[in-house]
């Protein structure tokens, strides 16, 4: 544990000593896990997920002590693994060192969680985990202000998780330098963030967000089987907005049908929803009352 301020760490490193019941415990005679210090160098260079990005990872929000949608996190960090072939996470383990970590965290309004298994050492058959607790950057402007959006071509077509699946399209991999790329790219485009199209052009999700747009008293987020993941706070705000009065549904649909949205948010677990104020350069349409009640509501899931 780090960055304590009065005692109570800003930051809390939590290693799991079996991450998968599947595979051997690295120390017989070790607790299920143990705390350590985050700025402690922990990792052998020889880790597959150093090495090649061979891992998968869930970022978890938190708010005053109480992690959202944590079992959706936790199922879809087994679909991962599985895409993965990685020995399954034991949910129970991971379940108590995630509660573990948020319990020792100084409280704060916003806090976030992140989870992480990597397939270990080459030929060594046990997994490394961990779980990584620390406060969340300020997102407050961003959710009232909106993003400039760019559109950008993923190279692969719509239905490539049916098709190739072996792209691992729809696993949260560690795999993030294009992530991280295209976010440059948005960069030199004067934009903040970028929604990817298929080369059949279809939209698809952001590189760490999901798509969800209103069309007249309907709530919508590209179709299933689009080889994107499975939204923890998508689903939030879907359950949200049924309980106001709104439909809401799955619904493949091009950038161009998508520009005459009537608004449209990048959600994501800690960045809660953050309304698109921009679109390929054109002015998009932003419901600021709509955007402040759906993130009160993700915000009072964690209070």
């Amino acid at each position: 544990m780090t960055g304590q301020n009065g005692g109570v760490p800003t930051q809390v490193l939590i290693v799991l000593n079996q991450p998968s019941s599947d595979a051997p415990p690295h120390s017989s005679m070790a607790a299920p896990f143990a705390f350590f210090d985050p700025a402690a160098p922990l990792l052998t260079a020889l880790d597959l997920g150093a090495t090649r990005g061979d891992g998968i990872f869930e970022t978890i929000s938190v708010g005053n002590g109480r992690p959202q949608a944590l079992e959706h996190h936790l199922r879809r960090f087994i679909h991962s693994a599985a895409a993965l072939e990685l020995p399954t996470p034991d949910v129970d383990a991971w379940r108590s060192a995630i509660l573990a970590a948020v319990g020792e965290l100084e409280p704060a309004d916003e806090s976030s969680v992140k989870t992480v298994l990597t397939r270990g050492v080459e030929g060594d058959g046990r997994p490394t985990g961990w779980v990584f607790a620390t406060h969340s950057p300020d997102y407050s402007r961003v959710r009232v202000e909106g993003l400039r959006v760019v559109t950008l071509d993923r190279g692969y077509r719509h239905d490539v998780e049916r098709t190739s699946p072996w792209l691992l399209a729809g696993a949260k991999t560690l795999s993030y330098a294009i992530n991280r790329s295209v976010l440059r790219e948005a960069a030199r485009r004067g934009a903040d963030d970028v929604i990817f199209v298929s080369s059949d052009g279809f939209v698809l999700e952001g590189p760490s967000s999901s798509v969800v747009y209103r069309v007249g008293n309907r709530m919508l987020t590209p179709g299933t089987g689009l080889g994107i993941l499975d939204g923890t706070t998508q689903a939030s705000i879907f359950r949200y907005a049924e309980s106001v009065g709104f439909e809401t549904g799955f619904e493949q649909l091009s950038p161009e049908k998508l520009r005459l949205a009537d608004a449209a948010w990048l959600v994501s677990s800690v960045r809660l929803a953050a309304p698109v104020r921009e679109l390929d350069g054109a002015t998009f349409r932003v419901d600021r009352e709509l955007s402040a009640s759906i993130n009160a509501h993700l915000q009072s899931l964690r209070d």
